[in-house]
């Protein structure tokens, strides 16, 4: 029984210990998060490439080999953000997330008319005042909308094979992402 007891608060303890480094440690990941990482890299609205054929270290790191990504930071408070490329490449998907990288909205080429990349991310207000006059430029774009005020946009794009590598990459180079 005496050695149940010691094995027990030797538990205990070595829980406690475990628990209190953990605390501790906390803030040094919070600040290398994505949105830190794409901050230290790029201002808002600026295109980052995620993967690693652009050569040194991703900024984040690529789930899977066989997609290019980019990403986008962007902050609505002072107009919406369009997103749009004019290339086309075998499949893409846009994802954007809130600062914390909760997924917030997802969908890929097959919700757009035509394939394109073109879309716009807004808040509840703000979508309301483009429903009253919608730009013309906006006609095709898949509109997005939001209930944060600050983001991240990603952009993956699939490549088939080798051959496709380079036309993947300069569709992600072309991506803009503009405040509107």
């Amino acid at each position: 029984m005496r050695k149940l007891l010691h094995a027990l608060a030797v538990g205990v303890v070595g829980a406690g210990i475990a628990h209190i480094v953990i605390l501790l440690l906390v803030p040094s990941f919070s600040e290398r998060d994505a949105w830190s990482r794409l901050a230290m890299v790029a201002g808002p609205n600026k295109v980052v490439r995620l993967d690693a054929d652009i050569g040194g270290t991703p900024v984040v790191k690529a789930l899977d080999p066989s997609f290019f990504e980019a990403a986008c930071r962007f902050d609505l408070s002072e107009g919406v953000v369009r997103i749009d490329n004019a290339g086309k490449v075998p499949y893409w998907s846009a994802s954007v997330y809130d600062r914390g990288g909760e997924n917030i909205y997802s969908f890929n080429d097959r919700t757009a008319t035509d394939g394109s990349l073109d879309f716009v991310v807004v808040t509840p207000a703000q979508m309301i005042e483009l429903r009253k006059d919608l730009p013309q430029e906006f006609e095709k774009s898949i509109f997005v909308e939001t209930p944060i005020d600050e983001g991240i946009v990603v952009v993956r794009a699939f490549v088939p094979d080798e051959s496709w590598k380079p036309t993947v990459s300069r569709f992600l180079d072309g991506i803009n992402c503009e405040m509107q």
